[in-house]
């Protein structure tokens, strides 16, 4: 799978320009993921590399099929100065490195948790997965395989994701939408979620 990753990497490349960093962390049991850290002007965004190199099956399948299933890779932008956002390296492996943990399939509109702040005082410790193909195009592959999604991963509170368990994610981006909500900053407040 080294060529998939090539791929991978080539096309994280293609879209943000040379890597400015980046980290490799190991789970138990688990392949390694890296973080690749790219500078967008004061945008940093950090992309997986690593999540895509299994398809992800379903947890209730008795055999997991080793070629055809969904592949992803996560990208989290924020804006640079404001906190310590390099820290959120280790959490967002955490999260590339879950289907491979705990079975589950990533998809838009899923919710994915850490369990504790993205980085230090951070108000956020889960993120909403919004739809691939904006921010970085999909990576078809030879068949059999399932093209690679670039997943955007957008942080949420504590209090937007409890809103988002009853109401569902669209519903909440079309809240961050209604109140202009800037999803790159690292300090922000939750939005409204009482009219």
């Amino acid at each position: 799978m080294g060529d998939l990753l090539q791929l991978v990497e080539a096309r994280l490349h293609s879209t943000f320009g040379e890597r400015h960093s980046r980290a490799a962390v190991t789970f138990l049991g688990t392949d390694r993921i890296e973080v690749l850290r790219f500078v967008d002007g004061d945008v940093l965004r950090y992309a997986t590399l690593g999540m895509s190199r299994q398809p992800m099956s379903d947890p209730l399948a008795t055999v997991a099929d080793p070629l055809r299933g969904p592949r992803a890779e996560l990208v989290l932008s924020v804006r640079a100065g404001l906190a310590p956002v390099d820290q959120v390296l280790r959490p967002l492996a955490v999260l590339a490195a879950s289907p491979q943990v705990e079975g589950v399939v990533v998809a838009p509109g899923a919710s994915l948790d850490v369990g504790g702040p993205l980085w230090t005082d951070a108000p956020f410790s889960a993120v909403l997965v919004a739809e691939s193909g904006g921010l970085v195009e999909d990576l078809a592959l030879e068949d059999p395989l399932d093209p690679v999604r670039f997943f955007p991963v957008l942080p949420m509170t504590s209090n937007e994701a409890a809103w988002k368990r009853v109401h569902g994610g669209a519903a909440l981006q079309e809240r961050w939408l209604k109140y202009g909500t800037d999803l790159r900053d690292p300090l922000r407040a939750s939005v409204p979620l009482a009219d």
